[in-house]
């Protein structure tokens, strides 16, 4: 037994852990090892990729490129296979990922599996819509091939299926053409919450990455900085030198609270304030900030931290992140990380996709215990009145009645799941 632990840190429990090295035995070996579940890097926060006291199976040695065309962009690669290779073999060569997370440090199966979102939602939708085949391979041997149009109900089942309906073996996936590694940014500070509905709303049809940073401990009249961004070209252009960064112990108590945030929001506004103008961007800062600060989960101490990251409609969205805002500020909690978007209104890929048109607000809290989840509490309430939903991802503490509310086609998606698979999210949450 191995205790392993997901990226929010909140606990370690033990596991019986195989490694899958080989994707032709890997349907024999499943089969078994009963309950178990696919375990890629751990970058889930919560407990969605944990099963205490059953199997993981780490998939993260299945990582082989198997085909690409590069007069399509068509790559078939294996699950275990991370955004970050994808993105540092294929930029050079004119394609890129469609759709990526905030970290590349995932790998293909679990983005499928979580149907993640990046900066450009209203444009390009989830990772899962780029998804054309995928070969799911279940504890009692069936190997299922589907994809958008082959056995459309396994792949929507499967797609932010939270690694419940099998083991993803491999995948086809849609490359996006590029134009090289820069991104033509703007970046825009802004005084309240009603400022950045404005800039939201009037730059979704201009430009195809749009996300804010909010100073969550000024509540709604707080102030945020928007970044905005296109593809560019840049000829030439060097890239630039990254050097990446590790913290190098955990600390004996979290490094955030309220003295240490109001400090780094100031910090941070002012720094970008200051560069309130437009320029070129490499993609790795723009897109992944935390990337090259490795195990900076370690800085929210011995006790972990959880991120709450809910969508609410729109009709809806400005009096329900107002009303979470408030309670934010007036709990004495708060988050460095305060992260404001707005989705698009696509239609989802998955059954239990998260992405809904509206307002989605992403914040880290450092785990305080009962103070902590009773700020929960009243959040999970404003989310519910606004019809909105949590990101189970993320989610280690969600209440069962806010997931099936929020997610309509739970019902559903309980035909499709494999019975010899099992997590700590689906006993908390599918009480199975």
């Amino acid at each position: 037994m191995a205790l392993v632990s997901s990226w929010g840190r909140l606990g370690h429990w033990e596991h019986e852990v195989l490694a899958l090295t080989d994707r032709e035995q890997a349907g024999g070996q499943i089969s078994l090892r009963r309950p178990g579940l696919a375990y890629g890097l751990g970058r889930s926060y919560g407990d969605v990729c944990l099963n205490p006291g059953g199997w993981l199976w780490r998939t993260a040695a299945l990582d082989r490129f198997i085909s690409f065309d590069p007069n399509t962009g068509i790559l078939v690669c294996e699950a275990g296979v991370l955004l970050r290779d994808i993105q540092r073999l294929f930029i050079p060569r004119s394609w890129m990922l469609p759709v990526t997370p905030g970290t590349l440090l995932v790998t293909v199966g679990g983005a499928i599996a979580n149907d993640v979102h990046g900066k450009n939602h209203h444009v390009r939708g989830t990772f899962g819509e780029y998804v054309r085949r995928l070969t799911l391979v279940r504890t009692d041997g069936e190997i299922i091939e589907c994809g958008p149009d082959l056995k459309a109900d396994w792949f929507a089942a499967t797609v932010g299926g939270l690694g419940l309906t099998g083991l993803i073996l491999t995948a086809e996936l849609q490359l996006h053409p590029t134009t090289g590694p820069w991104i033509d940014c703007e970046t825009i500070p802004y005084y309240s919450l009603s400022d950045f509905f404005d800039l939201s709303s009037a730059s979704e049809a201009g430009w195809e990455y749009t996300m804010s940073w909010f100073d969550c401990l000024r509540g709604d009249s707080g102030r945020g900085i928007f970044f905005r961004g296109n593809p560019a070209e840049a000829g030439t252009r060097p890239e630039p030198k990254t050097r990446e960064r590790a913290v190098p112990l955990t600390p004996p108590c979290s490094l955030v609270n309220r003295l240490t945030l109001r400090l780094f929001n100031d910090l941070y506004f002012n720094v970008n304030k200051r560069r309130n103008r437009r320029g070129l961007v490499h993609y790795q800062p723009f897109f992944y900030p935390l990337d090259h600060l490795q195990e900076w989960n370690r800085i929210y101490g011995p006790r972990g931290f959880f991120q709450y990251q809910s969508v609410v409609p729109p009709e809806h969205s400005r009096e329900a992140v107002q009303a979470m805002l408030g309670e934010i500020s007036s709990s004495g909690e708060g988050s460095f990380l305060a992260v404001l978007k707005s989705f698009g209104d696509r239609p989802p890929a998955g059954m239990l996709s998260f992405p809904r048109a509206g307002v989605t607000l992403a914040l880290d809290f450092p785990n305080r215990g009962e103070g902590t989840l009773k700020l929960f509490q009243r959040l999970d309430a404003i989310v519910a009145q606004a019809g909105g939903r949590l990101y189970p991802a993320k989610d280690a503490r969600m209440p069962p009645a806010l997931f099936r509310q929020g997610y309509p086609r739970l019902g559903e998606f309980s035909s499709y799941r494999d019975p010899g698979i099992s997590s700590a999210l689906a006993r908390r949450l599918m009480e199975s």
